[in-house]
Order: structure tokens, then sequence, then C-alpha cells
């Protein structure tokens, strides 16, 4: 799981945050770098074919590999097919070819996401989710802290003059990081396929449909009731606050003046470390105080750090200033995360992980997501400080949401002695 979670986490930035910073420096303006978020709706929309990758075989691979390697495997190859294709593109020269390249990204690493998903659900029982998802997520950030500071580190190293745009240097960390992919292909060529609970097999074309597609979703809304409006409502809001205010924060370095270098330091090291850090207390913190009480102060600590952005933006160039925020941030964004991944996990059935848990993630974001494709214009017309402070706004609906998951959790344990949501 550590190196499959290293494989997950890697192509994240690559479309998103260092994209971005990418794009800024090669002068293209905050708007569109905003919109061009939307790549990332993709990963808001897995569930669509998440069922697929749940029942459907691919050809010849399936049969030597088995039902989750070989989708883990196929989706592999079409992000280092993706990272290849950014790597020969100057985005300054020719944007829309970089954009088709990074959906294509986008798409493969959403279906790794379905595959690797169900892979870690199926690979142990309920009591392990937790220790597993722990150490998928040490995987995902060392992968983030490559995918973000290494590029940078990769691209200060080559480029011609510091401080000048040199589209080669880009190139030239991105094909690396296609290389780095094989983290996750040589993982599974030597991981063992789970042992699934497979459901019978259907007789005919409508009821294949009937169990791929209709099934999990009518056995979510049977187990929990009306409760689980409430519950895909509070998934749908849960991280609104750090992935609308995600998507500028390289711009902002950049028109902060940090250089590179710093921001590799500081942001996408010394920040992934701490998010590491965060994500062992939300451990620790989860299994002793509850799942639900953790996601709470995850959700309360990363609206608070958003804050700290819109200080951090009236002081200009302040590296000091920048190590304590991204601290703080990172920080409160491992706390929240380690509690949202075991609150999932305790959603699905383990008969339709893969579509179930699709769903979830989907969801949690299909709404920031589309939000955050306006941030630049936002900016734009307000300034940064403004727009921190309203990222930390919109994130109090969250806190409400749990405190009636919470609520309405003790009244079903009162009722029925039987828990609505594992905790």
């Amino acid at each position: 799981m550590l190196f499959l979670g290293f494989s997950a986490g890697l192509p994240l930035l690559l479309i998103l945050g260092t994209l971005s910073f990418w794009l800024r420096e090669a002068g293209i303006d905050r708007s569109t770098i905003g919109y061009l978020t939307w790549v990332g709706l993709i990963y808001a929309f897995k569930w669509m074919w998440a069922p697929l990758v749940d029942r459907l075989p691919i050809p010849l691979l399936t049969k030597l590999f088995g039902r989750r390697r070989s989708w883990l495997l196929f989706a592999q190859a079409l992000i280092v097919i993706g990272l290849i294709g950014m790597a020969s593109i100057d985005p300054k020269a020719q944007l829309t070819p970089i954009v088709w390249c990074a959906l294509l990204v986008a798409f493969g690493s959403a279906t790794q996401d379905i595959a690797l998903d169900a892979f870690r659900i199926e690979s142990a029982d309920s009591d392990h989710q937790a220790a597993l998802a722990a150490t998928y997520q040490t995987g995902y950030r060392l992968a983030l802290i490559w995918a973000g500071a290494g590029v940078l580190w990769l691209a200060a190293r080559v480029e011609t003059s510091a401080g000048t745009y040199d589209a080669s240097a880009w190139q030239f960390a991105y094909l690396c990081m296609a290389a780095s992919i094989g983290v996750g292909v040589v993982t599974t060529l030597f991981s063992k396929e789970p042992i699934r609970l497979e459901l019978a097999k259907a007789r005919n074309a409508k009821a294949w449909l009937h169990q791929t597609l209709i099934e999990p979703f009518a056995d979510f809304i049977k187990r929990y009731r009306w409760h689980a409006f409430l519950i895909l409502a509070l998934i749908a809001i849960y991280r609104i606050s750090d992935v609308v205010m995600g998507i500028m924060a390289n711009p902002f370095y950049v028109d902060m003046g940090y250089t590179k270098d710093e921001v590799a330091a500081v942001s996408k090291v010394f920040g992934v470390i701490m998010t590491l850090v965060g994500a062992f207390i939300g451990g620790v913190f989860t299994l002793r105080f509850g799942v639900m009480r953790i996601l709470f102060l995850g959700a309360a600590l990363s609206a608070i750090s958003n804050i700290l952005f819109a200080w951090l933006a009236t002081q200009g160039h302040n590296l000091n200033g920048l190590v304590w925020v991204i601290s703080a941030d990172n920080l409160s964004s491992g706390i929240a995360t380690a509690a949202f991944i075991a609150f999932l996990s305790s959603l699905t059935n383990i008969q339709y992980s893969a579509t179930q848990y699709a769903l979830f993630s989907s969801m949690m974001l299909l709404l920031p997501k589309w939000l955050a494709g306006f941030s630049g214009v936002f900016v734009d017309s307000f300034g940064y400080p403004t727009f921190f402070i309203g990222t930390a706004i919109i994130g109090a609906p969250v806190l409400i949401l749990i405190w009636c998951a919470m609520h309405f959790k003790v009244v079903e344990l009162k009722k029925h002695d039987a828990p609505l949501m594992t905790d």
C-alpha cells in the first residue's frame, strides 16, 4: 500500500498544482489556470465507469493478473502515455494539446484510484482498514513531495537561467515523473490479487446491468435510508475549503516572488512532512476519539488555516511566514484526510467496494472542483487576501453537517442499538 499510494498520489499535482506553477511561469493568466482545474472534474465522475472496473475483465490482462491488478496496470499505462505527451509540449506555444494530455492523465489516474481503493478494501478486514489507509496516505504524501518539490527541484537544476522561463526544464522534469510511475507498475506486478467475494453471475445482459449499475447504489440507500442523503451532503463539501484554495496556491507563490527552490523546500517538502505528521495524529485521534469527532476537528482546522494565507498575502516575500503558514495548513489537512478516508471506507459494502468508494470520492470533488474553476477570476477581481478568507467561510456548512451526522448517529444507536456509521 505504501508504493501503490505513491503511484496514486503522483499524477494529481502534475495536472493541477504543479501544472499551475508551470503555466503561471509560462505567462498563462490566472483566470485560464483556474478554468483548467476543471480537468480534475474527471475524478468527480469516476463513479460512472467504476461499475465496469468492478465487474468487467480486460482481455488477456485479467487472465494473467486478476481483476484488480489488470485494471491497475491499464490505468498506469494511460498515466505514463499522458505524462510523456505533456513533456513533449510547451504550453506557452500550444496550450490545447497539453490540456488533452492532462485529461488522459486524469482519466488514467481516476481509473487507478477506483481499482486501488477496491484493492485496499478487499485486502483486509475492517479492523485493519485504518492501518492500510494510513500506510496508503504515507505513500500518497511522499508522491506529492516528488510531484511537487521533485518537479520544481529538477526543473531548477536544468534550467539555463534562474528566474526565467525554460520550457525544456519543465519537460525534462515531467519525463522523470512518467518514469516514476514505474514504482506502481512494479508493485502491481509483484502484489497478490486479493480474494474477493464474488456475486452470482448474471444470466443475461439486463441482469448484469442491474447487478453492475443499480445494486451498488441501491445497497447504500437501503442500508442508510434517509441518512444516506445527509452522508452524501457531508461527503460533497467536506474538502471544499482546501480544494478551492489549493488551486491558486502555486500562482500565489509565483506572484509573491518565491523561487522554485523556496517553494520546493517549504511547500512541497516541509509542508508534506507536516501532512504526514497530521495524518499520524489523525489516525491516533480517530482510534481514541472516533471518526466523527476528528472529522469535525479536521474541518475546523482546515478552514482556520486558510485565514493564515490571507495574512501571508499581506506580507510580501516572507519566507519565515511561508514556513509557519504551510506547516499549519498541512498539519490540519493531514488530520482531516486520515479521518475522512477511514469514514469513507467504513461506509462501503465489500461486495461493491470499487463502485461505492468511487461514488463517495467522486462526490467529494464535484462541487469543490467546479467552484475552484472560478478561483482565478475571483483573485483577479478581489485579490488574494479576500479570496483566502472566502475559502475559509465556505467551510462553515461542513461543521453543521458533521454535527447533524453525529446527532443522528446517537439517535439511531438509542433506537436500534446498532450504529449507522462505523466509529
